[in-house]
């Protein structure tokens, strides 16, 4: 089964947030953080299991550019120059997923390590 599609995109720059609306009647609304310390990148998940790099002092990024890549993803440009994440459909809808799962994560690994966002 292929995952699903989104069907609506909006980046909503005010509250630096991206609103994904799947076909499979999926709704999210992503904060620009969260996506940022999550990104699929190398430099964030590092190049194998358990290589996964704590991302702290993101409060106040912002998305600047979405640009699609074929009809798989979307490359997302953060205001910290950091633009080297695919977001695949089937990333975005598992982040969205888990979303208040893995924020928790997040800022318990934050507190553990003395980081703050």
């Amino acid at each position: 089964m292929s995952a699903p599609t989104p069907i609506r995109i909006v980046l909503h720059r005010a509250s630096h947030a991206l609103e994904v609306e799947f076909d499979d009647g999926a709704s999210y609304r992503l904060p620009a953080e969260y996506l940022r310390v999550h990104s699929p990148s190398a430099e964030v998940q590092g190049h194998g299991p358990g290589q996964k790099v704590l991302v702290a002092g993101k409060h106040d990024v912002a998305i600047d550019a979405i640009e699609p890549i074929g009809n798989y993803a979307v490359l997302l440009r953060f205001s910290d120059g950091h633009a080297s994440g695919l977001f695949s459909w089937g990333v975005l809808h598992e982040l969205g997923r888990d979303h208040a799962r893995n924020w928790q994560a997040y800022l318990d690994a934050l507190a553990a390590n003395g980081l703050a966002r």
